[in-house]
């Protein structure tokens, strides 16, 4: 009897502490789980700009409003279309996972800078900012411009890899990596990876030479920068935007 009870005593306090070591195991789990999530900034989770503003001023002007869960660009009144309206951030990244979800209206462009200098002599976001292009492939006449002007495309350098975008007036998840350290850049959009290239290398200069921002001053230069959203005349919405830094 006493060497049953014994027994009994043993496999509680083994059960015992295997319910405590399972219940630390757990808890570590949600901790790792919870970090993970906080390495990621919300930059606009539908309710708030305070992390944007216009490029070269300190305000959002109309033309970027709140509407339900999105950020949406409209264009301005007549008269007005001559100021630029990027937005941009008010922090400066470096290398990051970038992610959001954008809609393009019909025959609509736009795009993502990173790397944007607000520097006195630059007037707009794609003078310095590298661009991953936003566009209505089937109806905007710079898809017919070669497909380093078609959606997903690190703009007039590397082309996608195939049209995957959604039609017109649905969301598309894009998925922008920026890594100066490895060298290396990368766009996924709805799941697949749209392109991949090099950053800060001789490479980067070479390809930047065939394009048409060869000689441009600035332009890719600046390693640490804002991250743009590009006013190219249309309407254009964003949601879910959040970034990592690596």
């Amino acid at each position: 009897m006493k060497k049953y009870i014994a027994s009994v005593a043993c496999l509680l306090v083994f059960m015992a502490c295997k319910q405590e070591k399972k219940g630390t195991v757990e808890a570590a789990v949600v901790k790792e789980v919870a970090v993970v999530e906080n390495d990621w900034e919300v930059l606009f989770d539908g309710t708030s700009l305070d992390k944007w503003k216009e490029f070269k001023t300190d305000g959002i002007s109309d033309t970027w409003k709140i509407e339900g869960d999105a950020l949406v660009y409209t264009p301005p009144a007549e008269g007005e279309e001559n100021k630029n309206h990027d937005l941009v951030t008010r922090e400066e990244y470096t290398n990051f996972v970038l992610t959001l979800d954008w809609k393009i209206s019909e025959a609509g462009n736009s795009g993502v800078f990173w790397g944007v200098s607000e520097d006195g002599k630059f007037g707009t976001g794609y003078q310095t900012g590298p661009e991953i292009q936003i566009l209505d492939n089937e109806k905007h006449p710079d898809a017919k411009a070669g497909t380093t002007h078609q959606a997903g495309a690190l703009y007039d350098m590397v082309s996608p890899a195939t049209d995957v975008t959604n039609p017109v007036g649905e969301w598309n998840t894009m998925v922008i990596t920026v890594d100066h350290n490895a060298h290396i850049g990368s766009v996924t959009l709805n799941g697949t990876v749209m392109v991949t290239f090099p950053v800060a290398n001789e490479e980067w200069e070479a390809m930047v030479a065939k394009s048409k921002f060869a000689g441009w001053d600035g332009f890719g230069k600046y390693i640490t920068g804002k991250i743009g959203l590009q006013d190219h005349g249309n309407i254009v919405a964003f949601r879910n935007i959040k970034i990592k830094q690596l």
